[in-house]
This record gives structure tokens, C-alpha cells and sequence, in this order.
């Protein structure tokens, strides 16, 4: 530590956790005294652009420059999950998260995927997949973590943005086939069983699953009825064509593996265990290995809110996915929009025996909406109200039920009592959707540099919040 730090300019420091040697040269990510962070080396340079000596070599936090770093130290590398552990992914929006999330998941048997987001979440902050692998590797470094993480580009819909990430090194892809699915409840009967008669596959579909009784153990006899077998193969098949087109290419592209997950959870209504069944046993025919899937679960699944619904009819349900799951390849069941789902986790974790993924993301930019109140108050206003401003376009595409009338005027509010709008359901709701408007603007700068500067506050609010979360599924060791 001594060599390396004395090398550094007056002013700068080490991060203690990122201090490593290789061979004759030390390297340890390092800061300002104004907080901009940076790679820094004594010894061999990195294989990449961008870098300056003095006393040392000195890189920015660049993709070019994660890139090098992992070609130097192997465990910066994504990888794919143990067959063994839970999953869970630690969406980060900001960027800034993923230290706090490795000191939340440091004592537990649950493997983390640090790099997760969506080109739809990439849109709305103005990053790419380059950028998000990049940032946490930058996080896990910092850490000095070892154990191993994963990278998903998650809620895919063009095979195109499916290569771009698996050239980047990314192990784990998120199929999102929604654009392709159809809503057969809204369609009268006999529509639906005319687009059945259309379909190329309609006869061979007839004769693969009206002819007999599927045997799923734990769960029994499934027969499929025309009518039942029409409303699947209408609602999911051109899906499970285009999750089987994007398996296909990445096969090709990575032909040493890779995990894969098929999201139908974004639909109007529950996935019930007989299209579970179909999409499965699909997918299976066409030769895609699973590693895990999201159903549309009963119950309301909002963002940023616990779950509401009749539980023991959550469980029954879930019963039957995961005897479904376990009866084509033994796949996980995923619970997207898992942040503060605190009343299913429990459930969750028994019913799948542990064999489980769960995605978080905008719970990580709640919390650091939270350091800010507590620090900023007037940044905090300013992020709040422009979040109100902007949450009739914000809401789209997701799942919510706030009503920002419901909220009380800003100017009302104490300053000591900005941080319960963080955890207030309309209010946070709102706040929640409003991160690509705010990161967008000026107030993304200010609201990154304000957690720059208070780094370790954000950390230990991650790892608390993140914590309870692991808690609920049981994982603590």
C-alpha cells in the first residue's frame, strides 16, 4: 500500500479493498481530492489508450480502460451462474451503485449480476451496454470482490442489441419477446380461433398437444383443449419463435455458453400454467436451454412498491411454475420487478428451493434519492418536483398506480421530512419513473456529483436496504 500511495500526487488516495499486485506491477483504484476517480498502476502500463505517467500510470474510468484492466486481472471478467446459487441482479442506473451492492451481498450464498440493464432503461439515461459493464467492473475493482458476478443485458428485443452486448462480454441475456405477444382475452373467441387456423404451425401444434396428457410431477395431468391450446399458440407463438431466433444467434455467437432468460411478464394478465407449459415445451423442441423465466405472476407487481394480492393463490401458482420449470431442464423462475417485494420473498425463496432469480434496479436509485434528501434538500426539491413535471410521459411502460394528486405540495414539506416521500407510494412511484428525465437533465450531474461526494452514505444505504432484500430470501449467512 505504502509504495503505491507514496507515488501518488498530495491530495490523492487509494481505495484499500482495490490494492492488488501482479507479477512486478500494483495496481488500486484511486481518487482526487475532488473525488474524480481513476485506475492507477506502478509498473507495466495497461494494453489501452487514454493513459498518463507521472510517478505512475494514471487511466480514466473508460469502457477502453475496463477492457485492459480485465485482461490483466481475470476475476473483473463476467461469468455465467452457478448451477449451485440463487441469482439476483443489481440493476444500477447511476452508475454508482455497485459497491454498496457487493457489501450487501458479501455475506450471503447468492451470486450477483453487478452489470444489468435494459436498452429501454440504456435510452432513458443516456448509457450503452459498454458503459454499464464498464461501471461495475470499476465497482468491483474498488472492492477488491473476487467471488464472481455476472452481466446481463436484460429485457432484449432486437437480436442486434443481443450480439452488441455478447461482444462486450456479457453472460447473460434477457429475451423480451412482449412486442410479439398478443392479447387473446381482449379478442372474441372466434378471432382467436381464426388466427389459430392461420398459423403455420396450427396442425402440427394440433397433433402435439391434443393427442395427449402431459405428466408434470408434483403438479399431475395438463390437457390442453382447442380452445385452450388456440389462445397459447396465438398469445405466445410468434414470441417463442423470436426467443428461439435470438438463442439460435447467440449460440453462434457464443458457443461456449452463456445464460439465457425468456421474460413474458410484461402482459396484461397472469401466465397460467398452461401457456407456461406451452412456451416451455417450445422452447424445449426448438432446442433452447433455459437458464431461467418470468412468468406474469398473480397479484399486483408494481415498480418500487410491495406486492398486493391473495398470497395463497401467489403460492399455488408458483407451485405450478416450478413444477413446470423443473420438468423442462430445471430453470429458474425470475421475479422481475423484485425491488421491496418483501411479502413474496419468503414465499419465493421456499417454493423454488433456492432455485431462484430476482431483478432489482430502480430500488438503487430510490436510495440514493434518499442520501440526497437527507444531504441536499434543495437538490432533492428540484429532482422531486421535475419528476412530477414529467410523470405523464415517464409512467409509460410501466406498471403503477400513483397518483401524483395525492402528493402534497413540495413547498409544504419540512426539510426533515423529505426522505419519507422516498418511501410514501405515490411519491415514490413518481420518483422512481422520473430517473431518465432527471438523469437527462442538469440534476444528473448534481445528483452523481453530490453521491461522489458522499460515496460511503450511499454504500451503507445500499447495503442496508439491499440487505433486507437478501434477508427476505433468506440468504443471510
Amino acid at each position: 500500500m505504502t509504495e503505491i500511495a507514496d507515488s501518488l500526487p498530495t491530495g490523492y488516495s487509494i481505495y484499500e479493498r482495490s490494492l492488488v499486485t501482479v507479477g512486478e506491477t500494483k495496481l488500486a483504484l484511486a481518487k482526487t481530492g475532488a473525488g474524480e476517480k481513476f485506475v492507477y498502476l506502478v509498473g507495466s502500463p495497461l494494453a489501452c489508450k487514454g493513459g498518463e505517467f507521472a510517478g505512475g500510470w494514471r487511466y480514466p474510468l473508460t469502457p477502453e480502460t475496463a477492457q485492459a484492466l480485465r485482461e490483466v486481472l481475470p476475476w473483473l471478467k463476467p461469468v455465467r451462474i452457478p448451477a449451485t446459487q440463487p441469482s439476483f441482479g443489481f440493476g444500477d442506473r447511476l452508475g454508482l451503485a455497485t459497491p454498496g451492492h457487493i457489501r450487501a451481498v458479501r455475506d450471503t450464498n447468492v451470486f450477483p449480476i453487478l452489470a444489468q440493464q435494459s436498452v429501454r432503461e440504456n435510452a432513458r439515461t443516456g448509457r450503452n451496454f459498454a458503459e454499464v459493464l464498464a461501471r461495475a467492473v470499476f465497482g468491483v475493482f474498488q472492492e477488491g470482490y473476487t467471488d464472481g458476478f455476472g452481466a446481463d443485458a436484460d429485457h432484449l428485443k432486437k437480436i442486434e442489441d443481443a450480439m452488441e452486448a455478447a461482444a462486450l462480454g456479457y453472460t447473460f441475456f434477457t429475451c423480451d419477446p412482449s412486442d410479439h405477444v398478443v392479447t387473446v382475452e381482449t379478442l372474441p373467441e372466434d378471432e382467436v380461433l381464426r388466427r389459430f387456423a392461420e398459423l403455420a404451425k396450427t396442425e402440427e401444434w394440433k397433433q402435439e398437444y391434443l393427442s395427449r396428457a402431459f405428466t408434470i410431477p408434483g403438479l399431475g395431468e395438463l390437457r390442453f383443449t382447442g380452445e385452450a391450446l388456440a389462445k397459447a399458440a396465438v398469445k405466445y407463438g410468434e414470441a417463442v419463435e423470436f426467443a428461439t431466433t435470438m438463442y439460435h444467434a447467440l449460440v453462434e455467437k457464443l458457443p461456449a455458453g452463456f445464460d439465457y432468460e425468456v421474460s413474458v411478464d410484461e402482459t396484461e394478465s397472469p401466465t397460467s400454467a398452461l401457456e407456461h407449459l406451452f412456451i416451455a415445451h417450445e422452447l424445449h423442441r426448438s432446442g433452447v436451454k433455459l437458464t431461467s423465466l418470468a412468468p406474469r405472476f398473480v397479484g399486483e407487481m408494481e415498480k418500487g412498491v410491495d406486492w398486493r394480492g391473495d398470497l395463497d393463490e401467489f403460492k399455488r401458482e408458483l407451485r405450478a411454475h416450478v413444477a413446470i420449470a423443473k420438468n423442462f431442464g430445471d430453470y429458474r423462475l425470475s421475479l422481475h420487478s423484485g425491488s421491496d417485494k418483501f411479502t413474496l420473498y419468503p414465499v419465493f425463496a421456499e417454493e423454488t428451493e433456492g432455485h431462484w432469480h430476482v431483478k432489482t434496479a430502480g430500488t438503487s436509485y430510490l436510495v440514493a434519492l434518499e442520501v440526497v434528501a437527507r444531504r441536499d434538500p434543495t437538490l432533492f426539491r428540484k429532482i422531486a418536483q421535475l419528476s412530477l413535471e414529467h410523470f405523464a410521459e415517464d409512467r409509460a411502460t410501466y406498471h403503477l398506480s400513483a397518483d401524483p394528486a395525492r402528493i402534497p405540495p413540495l413547498d409544504t414539506i419540512a426539510d426533515s421530512e423529505l426522505p419519507e416521500l422516498v418511501s410514501a407510494h405515490d411519491s415514490r412511484q413518481v420518483l422512481h419513473v422520473g430517473f431518465g428525465s432527471v438523469l437527462k437533465s442538469s440534476l444528473g450531474n448534481e445528483l452523481k456529483k453530490l453521491l461522489s461526494g458522499y460515496e460511503d452514505d450511499y454504500a451503507v444505504a445500499l447495503e442496508k436496504h439491499l440487505g433486507n432484500h437478501l434477508h427476505g430470501l433468506e440468504v443471510r449467512k
